[in-house]
């Protein structure tokens, strides 16, 4: 089985091109200011110029307006709109049926029932995105935490196979991650950075050929401990 891979929070040209480089298939940028992954649309504009037709664009928004939207659209065109706010399925149908962008649809997971409450998303997203709920804190972000939960639950519940995991991956517990969920596609943010919202090429290269299983791993109990889904 092929895995694609999202690489998140992309903002230079050079974290950009290494993603592309290293085979990864969607290159998220975030449009949320109280991130240290934030992009400006003008700044989106030029790295969507860079990465047209060599990877598919996704355009992360929280409980965005449509005037956003709509300037995101017209200056970025990108190929998905990631989703990660409390959209609700009637705002995600609204927002596919105005803009005619497709859909990533991102569901916190606290426990299995969220999961079971996901199924509402699948008419109108094309991809539904599970990550793990933020801190219970005043300032946390809605995603890029490096927090990940329970992966079996995914095994267990079984939603539609085309979904996409995120939350606390990183070049050393992708393959687990992958093997416990099911996942077809993943998701990363924090995971290939040395610093909040700078990205390591090194990691991002280290995080797409394990996920792709382009290298050999050899993971101890110890890692898998470490890196396991209960974190």
């Amino acid at each position: 089985m092929t895995v694609s891979v999202k690489i998140c929070g992309l903002s230079t040209e050079d974290t950009l091109e290494a993603a592309i480089c290293a085979g990864t298939d969607y290159a998220g940028l975030v449009f949320f200011p109280k991130s240290p992954r934030n992009v400006s649309v003008d700044r989106a504009a030029e790295l969507a110029t860079l990465a047209r037709g060599r990877i598919a664009i996704v355009a992360l928004t929280v409980d965005a307006d449509d005037a956003l939207l709509e300037a995101i659209k017209t200056r970025v065109a990108p190929d998905f709109f990631q989703l990660h706010g409390r959209e609700s399925a009637e705002r995600v149908a609204e927002i596919r049926r105005r803009f005619g962008t497709r859909i990533i649809k991102a569901v916190k997971v606290g426990s299995l029932d969220d999961i079971e409450a996901s199924r509402v998303f699948e008419p109108t997203a094309d991809i539904v995105l599970f990550d793990a709920p933020p801190p219970r804190a005043p300032d946390a972000l809605p995603g890029g935490n490096g927090i990940s939960f329970d992966w079996t639950w995914l095994a267990k519940a079984q939603p539609r196979p085309d979904f996409m995991l995120s939350g606390g991956l990183d070049p050393d517990n992708v393959r687990l991650a992958i093997a416990t969920s099911c996942a077809r596609s993943v998701d990363v943010s924090s995971g290939v950075e040395r610093a909040p919202g700078v990205k390591d090429p090194d990691l991002i290269a280290r995080f797409v050929r394990a996920a792709k299983h382009l290298e050999p791993v050899a993971a101890t109990a110890a890692e898998e401990d470490r890196h396991g889904p209960h974190r």
